[in-house]
């Protein structure tokens, strides 16, 4: 609603925090989401064949559906934050022509005015506001105001992309626009080849913590237009690399990391490479997520049995997640949801630091030119 102040723009800073305040950011999110859950939907039985190992165990496939309310676009109109941009003049006054820039309290500064409030207002609302405050100093003033710059609202897109960055949004963007901002995903250098270097299958969008069901696979690679969605402002787009050997071991260890794949590596290297599970962890139901994101499979399995010679250790698969939970889970899908939310806020706040390290995000684009290369 237009007046209301929106809430300011915090997502550079969530990046910024130390590593430590990520972590019980996870761990938090783990745990109400363990509470409360997301809808998944489409389960069905499956199987990982671990015959290397001596043991096959079963896997629920999901099947995680993109909300048809996400395809249509927000009627919002733009609305001015901290950091957006706008040129006013005084339509007749010579040389009155300035650009300004809205400040962090949301007030901007023109001509005789002390400061005006136009933080979640829209263009048409703040040029009414400025000449019914310019009144109080002349006669039926004009104003000409038009947006220069945005700062406000963003998205953020990382990862295997030609351009990675901060976008500014100042409308409804799809995400097959965004990824064209972006420049598409990342291809070989080499000149003799056009090798695609993103995992599709494991990328993801992020929004106010928790993913969504895209499949970008079917989107860029099979034109798949019901998984083109709408973004918001502080969207986090994130496309993993897909030369990356890697798995991810996440919740109730010393040190969550992802943890280079290499020939024999199994459920107990993997864990002891993140230096094993804090105390009271529940190792009954670590749980194996593998495959796409968007249709996951997932297999708990008893850490103690493991240990103690009852059952056989598991090798596992490049882009593996295992999850060592802090409590008994209840409801597979919830359980599910619980792991996938808290590798995408672990992979997006860790990306998020790297990228800020590197100078390649913070990009701010006027609303009339073209992104950077």
């Amino acid at each position: 609603m237009d007046g209301t102040k929106s809430r300011p723009n915090h997502f550079n800073s969530y990046f910024l925090t130390n590593m430590k305040a990520i972590q019980l950011f996870s761990c938090l999110t783990a745990a109400l989401l363990a509470l409360t859950g997301c809808e998944s939907t489409g389960a069905k039985a499956t199987r990982f064949d671990a015959r290397s190992t001596g043991q096959t165990f079963s896997g629920d496939k999901m099947e995680r559906k993109t909300d048809p309310s996400l395809l249509k676009a927000p009627g919002d109109l733009f609305t001015l934050g901290p950091g957006d941009s706008v040129e006013v003049e005084l339509v007749g006054t010579k040389d009155s022509r300035n650009t300004v820039v809205v400040g962090p309290d949301g007030k901007i500064y023109f001509n005789l005015l002390p400061g005006v409030d136009v933080w979640g207002l829209t263009i048409a609302k703040t040029k009414a506001l400025l000449e019914k405050e310019l009144e109080k100093f002349m006669s039926m003033p004009q104003v000409s105001i038009t947006l220069h710059g945005v700062n406000s609202k963003q998205i953020w897109i990382l990862g295997k992309v030609a351009r990675p960055g901060v976008y500014p949004t100042t409308g409804p963007v799809t995400l097959l626009e965004a990824m064209s901002l972006a420049g598409g995903t990342a291809k070989s250098a080499s000149s003799l080849t056009t090798v695609d270097l993103a995992d599709l299958h494991h990328a993801f969008v992020m929004r106010r913590g928790l993913p969504l069901p895209v499949d970008f696979h079917r989107l860029l690679v099979s034109g798949d237009m019901s998984q083109n969605i709408y973004l918001q402002p502080d969207d986090f787009v994130y496309v993993p690399s897909g030369a990356a050997r890697e798995i991810y071991v996440f919740g109730a260890v010393r040190s969550p990391r992802a943890v280079p794949l290499g020939d024999q590596t199994t459920l107990l290297s993997a864990i002891s490479a993140a230096n094993g599970p804090i105390k009271d962890a529940y190792v009954s139901h670590i749980a194996i997520v593998r495959g796409s994101l968007t249709t996951p499979q997932i297999a708990v399995v008893d850490y103690k049995a493991i240990i103690s010679g009852q059952a056989s250790d598991v090798k596992l698969e490049p882009h593996d997640i295992v999850y060592v939970p802090f409590t008994p889970y209840r409801l597979l899908t919830r359980y599910l949801d619980t792991i996938l939310s808290t590798f995408v806020n672990t992979v997006a706040a860790n990306e998020g630091v790297n990228a800020s390290g590197g100078g390649r995000v913070g990009v701010s684009v006027p609303v009339n030119g073209p992104p950077p290369p």
